[in-house]
């Protein structure tokens, strides 16, 4: 194995189930190397009667950290950033065996990772300062404070497996939360060091807490009453399996930020070459692995043809190999596991069932060593056709569609028309034009001359329609892991003249 598994953390100590005698658990958790199917990365063997005592660790740690300073948090988050600095070399690593992004895009994560510190306490921070209102009424003062929920759940994805369940994490832990650390069953390495780094950085007991295992694991977690918050990245299908676990229990605050059918609009009088650049980094960076990566390009009919053969040509140079074991530095590494690669290609032959036109065809890919690896694709619809499965389904793999439009009330209806709403994009020399988008486009980030993807930490980042439920994570994130105390202060208790009170007899 090339990487160890250390097993649960909580109560400040890495816990190994068992594998073998009387209490040896069944479950374990094999991880190969998408990048190089050869290789195991590690076993993980997973203890369900370890959630309770994660879930115990957590209570206990809320009660601590609730109660320590604003400094000593941030203190305690600035040394984690400190432990993060120096292993920062071994993280990019674990990423990029683990899940196949190539090195250099998983070192980007890492770095992410370490600045969401400063972000986190300089700008999210601010955000739940307590307020203070002077005679909000007569001899009065009004106060808002804001209050950690709770013990939270933070369960991450696969795909950024350290940098959005961290920033998560940040917002949870700054704000006064305990927290439980359920990562993505691909990418239990990654997390782990995550955690090492926090018990490295010396937290009080039971306030950062881990659990490897499925979605078993997960349900049980959801179900218990002292779990106060629930973060969740991933697929609009596992949240509504969360919705369904949790909407009966009104205590919790359930925050969800899940998948993309992201639109760019592309508009005859754009900068083309810049276009290209920016949409090959949004179709196909992390191999098309991300939320936010574009998927339909809604082009002006005047320019297709040109820039979609440009496009073609540009996207037949892509460079794919492994991450970290390469000849030359790729720009796409594997998908993530056979059934990424079996979704995929199943769409690709979904495509060719609907008669969407194929520009360039999405594969296997043989390479020295034997992994998940895919080529790019490229199709063409004539017109957007509203009985599409392929057009309105998430691929999540390396693919666009363009879609010629002939005005830009028909591109914004091609933007609006998929039930997802995260992210999408519009390239235009027209102010107008982009003023029209945001007034139109139902998502929750849209940019202008800019693609899709590479969210900036000190805005909002979240989506509407089955995009998420309304509570944007990114700089927004510690909204959710508050809430609000109202207070009315008197400031003279001297009463007042009984007879003042109407409906006494005196």
């Amino acid at each position: 194995m090339k990487f160890k598994i250390l097993g649960n953390y909580y109560n400040n100590a890495f816990n190994l189930p068992a594998t073998t005698g009387p209490l040896a658990v069944e479950n374990i958790i094999t991880r190969a190397c998408p990048a190089d199917l050869s290789l195991n990365l590690w076993n993980a063997p997973v203890d369900y009667r370890d959630v309770d005592r994660v879930i115990e660790s957590a209570n206990a740690g809320f009660k601590v950290w609730k109660k320590t300073s604003q400094l000593e948090r941030n203190n305690f988050l600035k040394k984690y950033q400190e432990e993060l600095t120096k292993r920062k070399d071994e993280i990019a690593l674990a990423i990029s065996f683990e899940m196949g992004k190539p090195l250099w895009e998983a070192k980007t994560e890492v770095a992410s990772v370490i600045a969401k510190v400063n972000v986190t306490i300089d700008e999210s921070l601010p955000r739940i300062a307590n307020k203070h209102f002077d005679n909000i009424l007569p001899k009065t003062n009004g106060h808002i404070f804001y209050k950690p929920i709770g013990p939270s759940l933070i369960i991450g994805p696969f795909n950024f497996p350290c940098h959005l369940a961290n920033g998560q994490i940040l917002s949870a832990l700054v704000s006064g939360n305990s927290v439980i650390f359920k990562p993505s069953e691909k990418t239990c390495y990654s997390a782990q060091l995550l955690i090492e780094c926090f018990h490295s950085a010396g937290f009080p007991s039971g306030v950062v807490n881990l659990i490897q295992g499925d979605g078993e694991a997960a349900r049980r977690l959801l179900k218990d009453k002292t779990i106060k918050g629930v973060f969740f990245t991933g697929s609009k299908e596992v949240g509504k399996k969360i919705l369904d676990v949790t909407h009966h229990d009104l205590s919790k605050l359930v925050s969800l930020e899940l998948g993309g059918k992201n639109t760019t609009i592309l508009h005859k009088d754009a900068n083309m070459e810049h276009a290209l650049q920016e949409l090959l980094k949004a179709c196909f960076l992390t191999t098309g692995q991300r939320c936010t990566s574009t998927s339909l390009v809604a082009i002006h009919r005047s320019v297709h043809e040109e820039f979609i053969t440009k496009f073609h040509d540009l996207s037949k140079k892509i460079i794919i190999d492994h991450p970290v074991e390469f000849a030359r530095e790729p720009f796409m590494g594997p998908l993530v596991d056979q059934g990424a690669v079996d979704s995929y290609l199943l769409f690709m032959g979904m495509a060719k069932r609907e008669g969407i036109q194929e520009i360039m065809r999405g594969k296997n890919l043989e390479k020295t060593k034997k992994g998940h690896y895919v080529t790019p694709s490229i199709h063409l619809s004539e017109r957007w056709n509203n009985d599409s499965m392929f057009l309105h389904s998430e691929i999540f793999g390396p693919n666009v569609t363009f879609i010629p439009y002939d005005t830009i009330e028909e591109a914004i209806k091609i933007a609006n028309a998929t039930e997802y709403g995260l992210a999408a994009s519009v390239f235009t020399k027209d102010p107008e034009i982009f003023k029209m988008c945001v007034e139109e486009i139902d998502s929750g980030l849209i940019n202008f001359n800019r693609s899709t993807v590479g969210a900036s930490a000190k805005l909002p980042f979240g989506g509407v329609k089955n995009s998420g439920n309304y509570r944007p994570a990114a700089l927004t994130t510690i909204d959710a892991c508050v809430y609000q105390m109202a207070s009315l202060e008197v400031l003279s208790d001297e009463p007042e003249d009984m007879k003042s009170i109407i409906g006494l007899d005196l």
